[in-house]
Parts: structure tokens; sequence; C-alpha cells
């Protein structure tokens, strides 16, 4: 089956252009578009795509906004941030809502599609060095939160946890604690249901603000 995307950016030249590369990639499907928040959440309501390319700064209804209604509602769709700036903290916002991750609109052809692709099936944007910069600037202005839910974590959960919130990969965490990347995708699976977490994005904001990890530690 086809990815199905929404694209939603208040710029027509943005919204063409992402829609005419996409609608050319086998698998992937641009459901519809949409120039502002308002019109994005009412589109995702009617079309239930699988993923959504959602500008941040736009008119009537801001792409934060916009984040929250559609990942508020049953099954949504996974989203995508899309910014100019590569320090926002409307993206930091959104990823505590819940966004998979975010994308700079000058990104090359091919990393959008695969962008894409990682997200729909189920995978967050963190590989970046700019998402972590990103997620380090604004958890130094966090007000950390006690980590209750973190003392549910087994020793070797929490060492998984601390590795995937300094970006590391499965693959990398597996050389790491010399493990099957099978046995690390399983403590992946298991920390994000302790911590009743969505996908890796919201547990590398988590580990943040709950003081496990700090921004410039080793």
């Amino acid at each position: 089956m086809s990815i199905r995307v929404l694209i939603v950016d208040d710029q027509a030249m943005v919204r063409a252009g992402f829609a005419a590369l996409l609608g050319s990639q086998d698998g992937i499907e641009v459901v519809a578009q949409a120039a502002d928040g308002r019109e994005g959440v009412q589109a995702c309501a009617e079309t239930r795509p699988d993923v959504v390319l959602m500008d941040v700064r736009m008119p009537v209804l801001d792409g934060l906004a916009a984040t929250r209604e559609i990942l508020a509602a049953d099954d949504p769709p996974r989203v995508i941030m899309l910014t100019t700036f590569d320090i926002d903290d409307y993206v930091y916002e959104a990823l505590r809502s819940g966004a998979s991750g975010f994308l700079l609109k000058d990104l090359q052809a091919a990393d959008l599609v695969s962008a894409v692709r990682v997200v729909a099936a189920g995978e967050a944007l963190l590989a970046p060095s700019v998402t972590r910069r990103l997620i380090e600037t604004f958890a130094r202005q966090a007000t950390f939160v006690a980590p209750s839910r973190v003392d549910s974590l087994t020793k070797r959960e929490r060492e998984v946890l601390v590795l995937l919130a300094r970006g590391l990969s499965n693959v990398e965490i597996a050389e790491t604690f010399v493990l099957a990347e099978q046995t690390v995708k399983t403590h992946v699976g298991r920390v994000l249901a302790k911590l009743g977490l969505r996908d890796r994005t919201q547990a590398v904001v988590y580990a943040y603000e709950s003081g496990l990890v700090r921004p410039g530690g080793p």
C-alpha cells in the first residue's frame, strides 16, 4: 500500500514542489495539500494520511497548534515539522507534543523522500545533528520533571535510553553493548511501553526532561 502524505505549508511553491517530488515516487501518494494549520487539520480528518509534512509558521493556525490537534485524534498520522530555521522553540514544543521529527526546508530531495519512508515505518528523525542540538538547546531551558517512571526501567533499559537520547542508532547501541540488534529493538520497545511514550523522539525528550540525560553531559 502507498504511503499517504498530506502537505501543509502557506507557501504555494513549497507545497507544489514537495507534492511533485513525492508524487513521482513509487509507493508514495500525496492525498491533499493545505495552506494553513486549520486547513491542515480539516484535510487530515478528511483524507486520513499516514504522514503529514507540517510547516511551523503559518497564518490562521500555526503548525504547533495544528500538530497538537492532529495528534490528539484517534489513530493519528505521523507528523514531520518543516522549518526554515535550525533552532526554533516551536519545533521543540512540537516534539514534546508527539511530532516524529523535523526537517529544514532546504533539504535534498532524496532526504525528503527518505524521511517520509522512515517516519511512515514508525521510526523517528533523530539522526541529523541539528535535531539533537535543538533538543539539547531547549532542554537546558526546561523545568525537569521528577523521573518517577524512569525507576520502572531495568539498568540495561536505562542505559539504552541514555544512548538513544545521545542520538545513537539501534546498530550503534548494539555495538556498544555487544548485543544483537534485535535485542536492542526489544529494549527500546520496552522503554517506550514502560514510559508511555509513542516513539524514539518522545523518548529523547523525556530523557532530557527527566534529568536522566543532561545537555553537554558525557
